[in-house]
Formats: structure tokens, C-alpha cells, sequence
């Protein structure tokens, strides 16, 4: 009886701490929304659409499914070349936004690459991030 007393509150340790354990992809995903909304929303829209015409949409966006490590490259070090996303054109600036911590790209970027319709397997991590600013 001891024994079953013992096992009982074991499990319901473990079933309750593991409902205050985020999942780290899913962490980041929401930190990600936050560094969104605070630096890429205005040109990017708050549903990931973009601008036609000025701003390239991130949702469903072929250009990242294809590359989504592309992501944090064009964070890091912007981009100033004409770019085709889903089929349409794009040629505006977009400037780097280098002055933003590893954290927060990896985070920014997993928001993006889970958003929208877009599903990514792989976590993108601050590591990464330190990687590519080389």
C-alpha cells in the first residue's frame, strides 16, 4: 500500500511539473511573436502577408520554404537584390537588423518558419545565429 502511495504521488509530480514545462520550440516561437511584432510587423503585416508590390510575404513564403536558414541571413545582413516570393517580384531594401541578439533572431525566425501555414521541422537556435554573423 506504502509502495502504491508513493507511485501515486510520484506520477502526479511528474504529470504537473511537466504541464509548467514549455516545450523550448514552442518557447521560442512565442518570444519569436514578440520580436515580430516589435520589428518586422509594420512592413510585413500582422498576418504575415506582406505588401504586394513593396513587401514580400513571409507567410507561405517559397523563398524561405526552400532555405529556411535564409531567414536568419536576411535578418542579419538585410537584403538589396530583386527576389521572386510565391511567384511575384519584389525589388525594396531591407535593412539589416543586426542590432537584434542571437536570442531573438533564432526566436523571430522559429516564429516565422511555424506561422502562417509555414511548418518547419528544425528549431533554429541562437548558436546558429552566432554562426552566420560571421
Amino acid at each position: 500500500m506504502k509502495k502504491i502511495a508513493v507511485a501515486s504521488v510520484l506520477t502526479i509530480s511528474v504529470i504537473m511539473f511537466s504541464a509548467f514545462v514549455q516545450n523550448p520550440k514552442e518557447a521560442s516561437i512565442k518570444r519569436g511573436k514578440e520580436v515580430y511584432d516589435n520589428n518586422c510587423m509594420s512592413c510585413h503585416q500582422e498576418n504575415g502577408e506582406g505588401i504586394e508590390g513593396s513587401f514580400p510575404p513571409l507567410a507561405k513564403s517559397d523563398y524561405f520554404q526552400k532555405d529556411p536558414k535564409k531567414i536568419i541571413t536576411v535578418i542579419l545582413k538585410g537584403l538589396n537584390e530583386e527576389i521572386k516570393v510565391n511567384g511575384k517580384t519584389y525589388n525594396m531594401m531591407m535593412p539589416e537588423q543586426s542590432y537584434l541578439s542571437d536570442e531573438e533572431i533564432a526566436d523571430v525566425t522559429n516564429y516565422v518558419a511555424n506561422s502562417w501555414g509555414n511548418k518547419s521541422k528544425a528549431i533554429f537556435t541562437p548558436a546558429q545565429v552566432k554562426a552566420a554573423r560571421k
